[in-house]
């Protein structure tokens, strides 16, 4: 039987992503979000590093203990004494422990032997434990370590107290084959002992080295939302939860949370996510060809693995050049549209022959429709608060950094530099006025910015 757990290091690891800063109360929210989500661990960071990330610890700790927070609360520390009681001072559930034990690392980094780095781990490993928390001991670059010293490390770490070691693809050079005998090799080898996988993301394999670990018996599985982390990154969350549940039918996380903690490390990394990011992005459960809508029209199975509501999605399509009479008659049945066939027959000819359109739009079909039945279509009132905010930006500031940022902004559905009295052209979309509100403080709070003017959308087609 598969146990499995997911460790996010979104608040570590994630913020080693470069140009990645979280302020304590981003860090506190996403910890609650993580906590709510259904995480097993949370790393909440490396204390020792700055007062800002112990600061943000601290208050972590604190609402673990009121019960806010419910995931294991871990600290990271490197194999020293003074880091591990940083880490303990702030009485964290575990501290995780890491250490570089390739030859090249013990040679290039820690300039030790074999010898001398089994012995440090393990006088640190009994150090923290001698501080009544639990360990977690990191084989630093462990997939390019000589196998039969990767299990004297991890017997080590057993032995001075440690109930966890990660082996860490550090450079991300596992292959998923190859990560399952390793696995498998060490549960074998090293009983009483749980493993975690901390696999890098250099070639793209990350999420299917970290299925491959799950078979050869790892238990928890690294990973960040948006699969951020050093260089690019270690697995993502929203990926992994979802394999697993189609995998393994285990729902490790809330599904139907990952779209919304996916859209809040958006904001506060200011790193924005590609649309065709797999569960999360724009795009994931979008249908553009004639025949792929069709079948979902028909059957949503035949294109989508797994239901979009599963995450808290909806699916759609686009309309353009590839688009088949499914598509489109269901689009202006939902617009209120009553068209005959052979009106369809022109409007899709009308579509077909135009190249240079990537999509269109509602507004667009409307028109189109105008031209080929002769009706006037009337405009109607959006069905949301729709708002256009021009933009001033300093004048010492690059323009296009501000744009970068407002672009992650929640309920931000566009936005474009201009020319003229503003630099910045923002659409926003709200549910209501105190949500626009908030959007609007939010852009006016984002660096650079030094004024805005709002005009309301009152009507649209």
């Amino acid at each position: 039987m598969i146990k499995v757990g997911i460790l996010d290091s979104t608040l570590r690891e994630g913020e080693q992503t470069p140009g990645v800063i979280f302020t304590v109360d981003q860090r506190v929210e996403i910890a609650k979000a993580l906590s709510d989500l259904g995480v097993s661990m949370i790393e909440a960071g490396h204390p020792a590093v700055s007062p800002d990330i112990y600061e943000g610890i601290k208050r972590i700790v604190k609402l673990k203990k009121e019960g806010i927070i419910t995931s294991e609360i871990v600290g990271h520390s490197r194999a020293v004494k003074r880091d591990i009681e940083i880490a303990a001072e702030l009485e964290v559930d575990r501290i995780a422990i890491f250490y570089g034990v390739s030859d090249l690392h013990l040679k290039a980094k820690h300039k030790a032997t074999r010898e001398e780095a089994l012995r440090t781990i393990a006088e640190t490993i009994s150090y923290a434990k001698n501080h009544g928390v639990k360990v977690r001991f990191t084989a630093e670059d462990g997939s390019r370590t000589d196998f039969d010293f990767l299990v004297t490390v991890s017997k080590t770490a057993r032995d001075a107290g440690a109930d966890r070691v990660s082996i860490a693809d550090t450079v991300g050079i596992l292959y998923p084959s190859k990560t399952k005998e390793l696995f498998s090799a060490l549960t074998r080898e090293v009983p009483n002992l749980e493993f975690d996988i901390h696999a890098h993301n250099d070639l793209g394999l990350a999420v299917a080295n970290a299925l491959a670990a799950i078979e050869g018996g790892a238990t928890i599985i690294h990973a960040t939302v948006n699969g951020l982390g050093e260089r690019v990154g270690i697995v993502p969350l929203q990926q992994i939860a979802a394999a697993i549940k189609y995998h393994f039918g285990i729902e490790i996380v809330k599904l139907d949370k990952l779209q919304y903690v996916s859209s809040l490390v958006e904001k506060y990394s200011g790193i924005p996510m590609p649309p065709n990011y797999p569960i999360t992005g724009d795009y994931a459960f979008l249908h553009k060809a004639g025949v792929h809508v069709a079948g979902v029209l028909n059957d949503p199975r035949t294109y989508e693995f797994m239901p979009p509501e599963t995450f808290g999605r909806t699916r759609d399509y686009t309309i353009d050049k590839y688009t088949g009479k499914h598509a489109l008659r269901d689009k202006y049945e939902k617009l209120g549209v009553k068209i005959s066939d052979a009106e369809m027959d022109q409007i899709l000819a009308k579509i077909k022959s135009n190249t240079t359109i990537r999509f269109y739009r509602d507004v667009d079909l409307l028109e189109l429709a105008e031209e080929v039945t002769g009706r006037v279509l009337k405009p109607r009132p959006p069905e949301q608060i729709e708002a256009l905010i021009s933009v001033k930006c300093d004048s010492n500031v690059y323009t296009t950094s501000v744009t970068r940022r407002l672009s992650v902004i929640n309920g931000v559905k566009e936005v474009m530099e201009i020319s003229g009295d503003y630099d910045i052209l923002v659409k926003v979309q709200a549910k209501d006025s105190n949500e626009l509100n908030q959007i609007i403080e939010s852009i006016r709070a984002t660096k650079g910015v030094r004024s805005t003017l709002t005009s309301l959308v009152l009507k649209k087609m």
